[in-house]
């Protein structure tokens, strides 16, 4: 499902993960990725992956949701609604401050849904990356 994610999001090739890393990600000794998947008729049609983050002005937890994705087939059937609202369950239960991720700027499906639950776009706010030669340059620097 991540694959098809990936490829919906028009970027398969950068999509290089394998069942096994996954595997390992959600289910090893010392777990720092969660994830949920929603179910119709013993398919699974949706998932939620997701970790913590810590918000120093409030002092407390939060959730950011690296992948949500939902079957086509499924779209419109609560089964996304259904993913986001337990983890908002899980964000009031134990008291985290915020529940944050991106969307592409094209995905308007997506944003408006987004908005249909409630949720703001931080316009003020705009996301970074290091990854590869920059990250390794970077890193190889610090002492």
């Amino acid at each position: 499902m991540v694959h098809e994610l990936a490829e919906y999001e028009r970027a398969s090739e950068s999509c290089v993960v394998s069942s096994e890393l996954l595997h390992a990600a959600l289910f090893g000794e010392a777990p720092a990725v969660f994830g949920h998947v929603a179910e119709m008729d013993g398919d699974v049609v949706g998932m939620a992956v997701w970790f913590l983050t810590f918000s120093t002005w409030e002092g407390v937890h939060g959730i950011w949701l690296e992948d949500f994705y939902v079957r086509e087939s499924a779209r419109g059937t609560g089964a996304g609604t259904a993913l986001i609202r337990e983890l908002a369950r899980i964000c009031h239960d134990r008291g985290y401050a915020r529940m944050d991720w991106s969307v592409l700027d094209w995905n308007e499906p997506s944003i408006g849904f987004y908005r249909a639950l409630g949720a703001e776009h931080l316009r003020e706010w705009h996301t970074y990356r290091l990854t590869g030669a920059a990250l390794a340059t970077l890193g190889q620097g610090a002492s």
